[in-house]
């Protein structure tokens, strides 16, 4: 059984942590600012460096928020003194992907270009090595809204299991399966 909601969140020095009317939680740090709306239940209290989240009951809707409450405030926490990045990487020949006045254009193998307008709040950029594959990176404070864009860059052409080729995570396996083979 996990215990993940009793954990204290530590809070660097450099981020200072809210909690106002109606349990609105607001995490101010150098990279931005981050609010949360806590359910009334569950209480949050800021100590001397750190932040504790506490639930009323043992019922089983108090124990789950308990704990996605932590993982969410120490999320906002670390994304406000860090922040958070993917990246991907596109491979295939052909491909490419550019960063234009904070439009990313990929060339994926379709007959069009392909642009991708990131939300507010989201930085992407583009590395170019020669010879090796093109690596975007998607970095904010959002955690959530992080890996929303990354997965929705990755849903424009997932790697297909034959060649390999489409945009994947670094680091991502893709299970590759036999080709055809001819008759003899």
């Amino acid at each position: 059984m996990s215990r993940v909601g009793l954990l204290p969140v530590p809070v660097a020095d450099k981020v200072s942590v809210d909690v106002g009317k109606n349990n609105l939680v607001t995490v101010k740090g150098p990279k931005g600012e981050l609010s949360l709306q806590v359910d009334p239940d569950i209480k949050v209290t800021v100590g001397d460096g750190e932040l504790t989240v506490a639930r009323p009951t043992e019922q089983k809707r108090h124990k789950s928020m308990h704990g996605l409450y932590r993982s969410l405030i120490n999320g906002m926490v670390q994304g406000v003194s860090e922040g958070f990045e993917r990246k991907l990487e596109i491979i295939g020949v052909g491909f490419r992907a550019s960063v234009n006045n904070d439009v990313l254009e990929l060339a994926l193998g379709f007959s069009h270009p392909i642009y991708f307008v990131p939300p507010e709040g989201i930085d992407i950029s583009v590395e170019e090595a020669r010879g090796k594959n093109t690596i975007v990176t998607v970095a904010g404070i959002d955690k959530q809204l992080v890996g929303q864009v990354a997965a929705k860059i990755r849903g424009l052409r997932p790697p297909e299991p034959y060649k390999g080729k489409g945009v994947r995570y670094v680091g991502e396996y893709v299970r590759r399966k036999a080709g055809k083979t001819a008759a003899r």
